[in-house]
């Protein structure tokens, strides 16, 4: 199950691991433990690496299959590291009908990786959403909590030149 979808390595702290065994021996004798312990500790890591779903197995004796299977099953959960700047474009009807999926190759191809994939400086992360409540604004495209909408494919760059610094 290694992570192929970004290039920066896992670099978990004493700190965190310590708060990961807490949050583990808080639940792991609890009926249906999994999901608090899988949504504290991306919230302790910003994601869930293989190296801690490792460590939740090994502590719970739950099998890295079982684990696995709940944590791509449930959207709430990335393998993935997220950028400095998350960039999430909106691909419900009324921004993919006005052009979305454009805006959203056009990210693909300037940034150099695929939805839910992390530039290899750890910058920018990219993820398609179905809606976010702007559809007037169609199409649309959010970086961290910057909202952009009316977007044409040629001003992604211009976009992508404010974060860059």
């Amino acid at each position: 199950m290694a992570n192929k979808k970004c290039a920066i390595p896992f670099t978990g702290t004493p700190e965190q691991e310590k708060e990961l065994m807490r949050v583990i021996h808080e639940h792991k004798e609890e009926k249906g433990a999994l999901m608090p312990i899988l949504q504290q500790a991306q919230e302790i890591y910003g994601y869930l690496p293989e190296e801690v779903l490792e460590k939740i197995s090994g502590e719970t004796g739950i099998p890295m299959a079982e684990i696995y299977g709940v944590v791509t099953f449930y959207s709430q959960f990335s393998l993935n590291p997220k950028g400095k700047y998350k960039i999430s474009v909106c691909l419900g009807t009324a921004c993919y009908v006005k052009g979305s999926g454009a805006v959203y190759n056009r990210l693909e191809q300037k940034l150099g990786i695929k939805g839910g994939e992390c530039t290899p400086d750890g910058k920018f992360s990219l993820e398609a959403c179905r809606c976010i409540g702007a559809c007037g604004l169609a199409p649309v495209i959010t970086v961290n909590d910057d909202v952009y909408g009316r977007l044409e494919a040629d001003e992604i760059d211009d976009i992508l030149a404010k974060y860059a610094e």
